[in-house]
C-alpha cells in the first residue's frame, strides 16, 4: 500500500536472525537505533535515493529506534510512523527532540501498549496524531486492521514528505 501511493520502501530486519534468538536483544535501542542510521547513510549514498525525502516506519521496538535516528537526523528525517511500537523506549531527549511529523498506530485491545504510547505521545513536541485502531490486538492480526494501519502510514508519509525533484 505504501508504494501503491508513491512511497518507496526498504524493508530490513535490524537484528541478524542469530541476535534475534537473544530476546534481550529486541530492547538494545541504542543497536537498533545505529543499525537504522546505518541504513539510512547507505540510502543517503546511492545515487537513484539520495535526493529523496526520508521517513521512518517502525514496529514493536523498532519505532523507538525510528524515533531516535529521527531525533539524531533533525530536519533529514521528515515523517516517522509508529505501528503497535514501543516509542516509550526511545530515549526521552530524543522524544523531546524529535521534529518530523510522528504518526502512533495503536491496536484499540492493545491496552498496556496504549497507555505506553500516550506516554511517549505526550513526550513529542512534533506534529504528531496516535490513532487508535478499533478492534486490533498486539500485531494487527485482525481482519482489515493490517490494512487500514497501511492506509493511515501511506496517507501520513504523502501528506508529510515532499515530491521528490528527481
Amino acid at each position: 500500500m505504501l508504494r501503491a501511493a508513491g512511497v518507496g520502501t526498504l524493508l530490513m530486519d535490524l537484528l541478524t536472525p542469530e541476535e534475534d534468538r537473544d530476546y534481550s536483544r529486541r530492547f538494545d535501542i541504542g543497536l537498533l537505533t545505529g543499525r537504522l542510521l546505518e541504513a539510512t547513510r547507505w540510502v543517503a549514498a546511492q545515487e537513484v535515493t539520495r535526493n529523496l525525502p526520508l521517513g521512518f516506519f517502525g514496529a514493536s521496538t523498532g519505532a523507538a529506534a525510528a524515533l531516535d535516528a529521527a531525533a539524531a537526523l533533525g530536519d533529514k528525517a521528515r515523517a516517522v510512523v509508529s505501528r503497535g511500537g514501543r516509542p516509550d523506549l526511545a530515549s526521552e531527549q530524543a522524544l523531546l527532540n524529535v521534529r518530523a511529523p510522528t504518526l502512533l498506530l495503536v491496536g484499540g485491545y492493545d491496552d498496556g501498549v496504549i497507555d505506553l504510547n500516550q506516554l511517549a505521545y505526550d513526550q513529542l513536541h512534533c506534529e504528531k496524531a496516535m490513532e487508535i485502531v478499533p478492534g486490533a490486538t498486539h500485531l494487527f492480526e485482525e481482519p482489515g486492521t493490517l490494512e487500514e494501519v497501511a492506509r493511515q502510514a501511506a496517507d501520513w508519509f504523502v501528506r508529510h514528505l515532499p515530491a521528490s525533484r528527481t
